[in-house]
């Protein structure tokens, strides 16, 4: 991406200027997180940039912006990781990188989680809102106990791949195997078995400031439930959040866990609608960027 000015007349302040987010900006960029108490870790940063493309804003060359987006297939993408320093808020820098990120990823359906104070932005740029995410955390003080009531909970095997991707693809509605492979290596994984076929997959990873647990993909809430609680089961004692979805229903559930509810998030697309084929549903994400 070729880095280019933008005149700013009305002050003093060197003009911003938009550049591609590099390994190089990521220490700057996890001091914009912290400094919103976002929990990201440098390794965070890392394994979001390496999955998908970036753009900064620089100022003088101090880092005071960043977003990112991913690729999910030729026709849909996720974006996320979108942040102003606060002392750089109000100078168009947050519409800078999102007329950037709008043209880099093309025709292509984009979703985003967004906070109370970026819907507004994200509004003027065509995005609608169609759901909202509950984040759920806390230090888990006891093990969790959901069974299937059919079928078994198995780790990953090699050669579950395609029935992975099959799930996840009918509940998301997008092309994610470039996340799912990233994701086998890093995490822990597990699949539902009945009958000799997948019936869903959930993962739990170090992430922020403990363990994350998600994506979990099932046919059915108790399935998610059960891999849900299998994920957590080894992590007592320890931070766990999980994002979920407020249609998934699960809610009530973690609450009883003693994982309170701490935030929510409003999904928002630009583009087609997300159509599920039902087979699978998306309970828990990734994360609100990735999704």
């Amino acid at each position: 991406m070729t880095a280019f000015e933008i005149e700013d007349a009305e002050t003093a302040t060197p003009s911003p200027k938009l550049v591609a987010l590099t390994p190089a900006h990521l220490p700057q960029a996890l001091s914009l997180s912290q400094a919103l108490q976002w929990p990201y870790r440098l390794e965070d940063w890392a394994f979001a940039l390496a999955l998908g493309h970036g753009i900064a804003v620089e100022v003088a060359d101090q880092l005071v912006g960043t977003a990112l987006w991913w690729p999910y297939g030729d026709s849909h993408a996720s974006a996320g990781m979108i942040i102003v320093a606060p002392w750089a808020q109000r100078r168009g820098i947050g519409r800078m990188l999102m007329d950037e990120l709008l043209r880099q990823a093309g025709g292509r359906t984009i979703i985003l989680n967004s906070t109370l104070e970026g819907r507004s932005l994200y509004a003027q740029l065509g995005f609608v809102a169609y759901g909202a995410i509950h984040q759920h955390q806390a230090v888990l003080a006891t093990s969790p106990v959901a069974e299937v009531a059919s079928g078994t909970i198995r780790d990953f095997r090699a050669d579950d791949r395609a029935a992975i991707l099959a799930l996840d693809r009918a509940a998301s509605a997008m092309e994610r195997a470039n996340l799912i492979d990233a994701l086998f290596p890093i995490a822990t994984v597990r699949v539902v078995e009945r009958q000799g076929t997948v019936q869903g997959y959930g993962c739990a990873r170090q992430w922020g400031r403990g363990i994350v647990v998600g994506p979990v993909v099932a046919t059915a809430p108790a399935e998610a439930r059960a891999l849900m609680a299998d994920l957590m089961a080894p992590h007592v004692g320890y931070f766990v959040r999980i994002d979920v979805t407020n249609a998934s229903g699960l809610t009530p559930w973690l609450l009883g866990l003693g994982l309170p509810k701490v935030g929510e998030v409003t999904s928002m697309v630009r583009g087609h609608p997300l159509p599920s084929d039902g087979a699978a549903t998306l309970f828990a994400l990734s994360n609100q960027s990735l999704g």
